[in-house]
């Protein structure tokens, strides 16, 4: 039927190789569909379209389907307010022919859509998804007329759908969506070109399914295209002004993508995505507590960002966050919480680090029940940041630490585990040991921390660390300004039952070290006890080890601290045994030794007197105290007041001090120390033993066999008349 409507002749130009011809017959056919839809003939109509779309857009020759395209597009003209009824038979032809393998056909099906569109107008809506799919498609052909007819096409659509009240954006999305993650620079600008214009449109609510699309945009920041990256910043930033001024924004769908952009390795994405996070922080109030943990594990490694611009953002919306007191009933999750900055405190950078602690400390403050349930999960994290290269981070940790431990089953946890790393790492106790120390001193009192570490100690199955730590604690004892309280609390230990606990309480760990003994009872002006101690010593005791201790208690002995003790020698008589315990230290040190003339100066300027009422005795012995100590009977102590009192070296007690009691148990610690010292020797010299045998084994093994030319043993040397068997 549509042959006979349409004259052969026609048909044939239709398929004419010169587009004149084609376009003639076109024109032609216009003309004759006009006329049916005139006579509302629609059956011919249809048929005339089938006729174009088998016998010419389905045909292997190109110039045929070039020519059905065209035909098409002037039947859709012919029909003009009559082609909705059609619309469907004309459009599908014509969309396949987009994606046809020869470029001019795909070029004619832009041109002929472009033209049926601008005859149908709205009604071409209802087919607007594949048209878009197909036109985004043809945006990166690879024949620059073909994009530029898909160019001209894609304005149209545009027009007629800002324009046209049927467009469904609902149904548009998921194709948005899918699309969204296309690389090709032309396709992203294509997209980022239909989202700018829907979003100018007030009838359509992009901003409603901006969700939907946003990880797309912020893919696209990352463009090596300069004018994409600026495109799609450009689409961000209006968005970011439309959620300021809107009353009804999903903050949580968005939080999830904008927590994953912040960690993007481009900076420029960075830099977006934390300054998005930082407006939410301030705009999303309550929608936002659910993601504060997402939230805070975006922003803490930003606050270590290499582009200043970043941290700035990153450290405004971290205190922004915190300032924020959200409470678990309302959804906030201070587990997740916890564990993000559990996690971030394993991180390299020291500034997150630091504000990982913040956190926890801000939540053991506001909410310590919770974060106590969940101590076991974080507490070894907590425990090894003790030993974190940076001081301040140290710092924030004890101080975490001092709160958790207000519990006095965490504050013995923490300090076991804290002797635990020293005994582990003594390098840890020699570089930051002073520090931790001192700071736990600070935030859970200096005599309580002394306390605990000394029961600790005192049982200690490593000897030698046990010996190293007692020095290390009684050096920070004796210098520290922080402990300047517990050393005047020491130095009443014969006056004060305060004092006298103190004391007692510290010997028990004490006696792992000699020296550390020593300086105990100088500090606590027990100075028959030290003297005591000091001659008790064996020839085990004073070694190589012992000897630069005692060097060190030397030289803090002319310190500030031992002043009381320097100005106890204007009167000798008095502090006799004072005397009788620095002559035995000076005995005990090499004559050559700095330590040795250093105490040697000192006694020298002792005065050769004594008071005894306003009777002085003169000596004259190159001993300036010689003649004191010759008639002062060994078991005596003289008392601040001048009198000669009891023996408090040897008898039970003095102010509850056994000072017989804490001998012994010196003496014993001494000699668990020689049998360990011994011990170690024996077992380094068989050792060595074994190694050199091993050693001469190996030589023997090398040796030559014997032979003629070969060493003779003694058994083996003829002598005078002996016969070789």
């Amino acid at each position: 039927m549509a042959d006979v409507v349409i004259p052969a002749a026609v048909l044939r130009n239709l398929s004419d190789k010169l587009y004149e011809k084609r376009k003639n017959a076109a024109l032609e056919i216009e003309g004759i569909v006009k006329l049916l839809a005139a006579a509302g003939d629609h059956e011919k109509i249809s048929a005339v379209i089938n006729l174009l779309t088998t016998e010419f857009i389905c045909s292997p020759q190109a110039h045929h389907r070039k020519g059905g395209l065209i035909g098409l597009a002037a039947a859709t003209v012919g029909l003009t307010t009559e082609a909705a009824q059609h619309l469907e038979k004309i459009v599908k032809p014509v969309l396949d022919a987009f994606g046809d393998q020869d470029s001019r056909v795909r070029y004619y099906a832009c041109e002929a859509l472009y033209n049926i569109a601008k005859v149908v107008r709205g009604d071409f809506i209802i087919f607007f998804n594949e048209i878009f799919d197909a036109i985004c498609k043809l945006s990166a052909d690879s024949d620059a007329n073909v994009q530029s007819a898909a160019h001209l096409l894609d304005r149209l659509v545009k027009d007629i759908v800002t324009e046209s009240d049927q467009f469904s954006i609902e149904e548009f999305i998921p194709l948005l969506r899918e699309r969204m993650h296309v690389l090709n620079p032309y396709v992203r600008q294509f997209l980022v070109g239909w989202i700018t214009v829907l979003d100018s449109v007030p009838d359509i609510d992009m901003l409603g399914f901006l969700p939907d699309f946003l990880d797309g945009l912020f893919n696209m920041l990352s463009d090596s295209s300069h004018e994409i990256r600026q495109q799609a910043d450009s689409a961000l930033s209006e968005f970011l002004q439309e959620i300021k001024n809107s009353p009804s924004v999903d903050y949580g769908r968005m939080a999830e993508i904008l927590v994953q952009r912040a960690a993007s390795s481009d900076e420029f994405t960075r830099l977006t995505a934390i300054t998005w996070i930082n407006e939410f922080v301030k705009l999303g109030g309550d929608q936002l507590v659910p993601y504060y943990a997402d939230i805070l594990g975006a922003i803490l490694p930003c606050i270590s960002d290499k582009e200043e611009k970043i941290r700035v953002v990153a450290r405004e919306t971290n205190e922004e966050l915190r300032a924020i007191k959200a409470d678990p009933t309302a959804g906030f999750d201070v587990r997740a919480i916890l564990f993000i900055a559990k996690r971030q405190l394993l991180t390299e950078w020291e500034a997150t680090r630091i504000e990982a602690l913040h956190w926890i400390s801000t939540l053991l403050n506001r909410h310590r029940s919770e974060v106590l349930s969940f101590l076991n999960e974080i507490f070894d994290t907590l425990l090894k940041a003790l030993s974190d290269p940076a001081d301040e981070v140290v710092l924030l940790v004890l101080e975490v630490h001092a709160c958790i431990a207000k519990d006095l089953q965490h504050f013995h946890e923490l300090l076991v585990f804290l002797v635990h790393n020293f005994r582990i790492d003594h390098s840890l106790l020699e570089k930051r040991g002073a520090l931790i120390i001192r700071r736990l001193c600070v935030l859970l009192d200096a005599e309580r921390v002394y306390r605990k570490l000394s029961t600790i100690l005192e049982g200690e199955a490593d000897l030698d660390f046990a010996s190293i730590m007692v020095q290390a604690l009684n050096l920070i004892l004796l210098t520290s300004s922080e402990l300047a309280e517990l050393r005047d609390l020491l130095k009443q230990s014969l006056v004060n039952s305060a004092g006298t606990d103190l004391f007692v309480s510290l010997y028990a760990s004490w006696c792992h070290s000699p020296e550390a003994i020593i300086s105990l009872c100088l500090l606590a002006q027990t100075y028959q006890h030290a003297s005591t101690v000091i001659q008790s010593l064996v020839e085990e005791d004073i070694n190589v080890r012992f000897l630069v201790q005692l060097d060190k208690l030397i030289r803090l002995l002319e310190t500030p601290i031992f002043a009381y003790l320097r100005l106890q020698l204007l009167e000798p008589g008095r502090y006799t045994w004072l005397l009788k315990a620095l002559n035995g230290l000076l005995m005990l040190l090499p004559q050559q030794s700095a330590a040795f003339k250093i105490l040697r100066t000192r006694l020298k300027t002792v005065p050769s007197y004594s008071f005894s009422g306003d009777q002085v005795e003169q000596t004259s012995s190159g001993n300036p105290y010689s003649h004191i100590l010759h008639h002062i009977p060994s078991g005596s102590q003289i008392s601040e007041d001048g009198d000669v009192n009891q023996d408090v070296g040897t008898s039970n007690s003095h102010n509850g001090i056994n000072f017989t009691t804490r001998l012994h148990q010196f003496e014993q610690k001494q000699k668990q120390h020689r049998v360990h010292a011994k011990a170690q020797a024996k077992s380094r010299k068989i050792s060595t033993s074994s190694s050199k045998d091993v050693q001469r084994l190996e030589e023997s093994q090398h040796q030559p066999p014997l032979g003629n030319n070969g060493p003779l043993s003694r058994s083996s040397r003829k002598g005078p008349g002996q016969l070789q068997l």
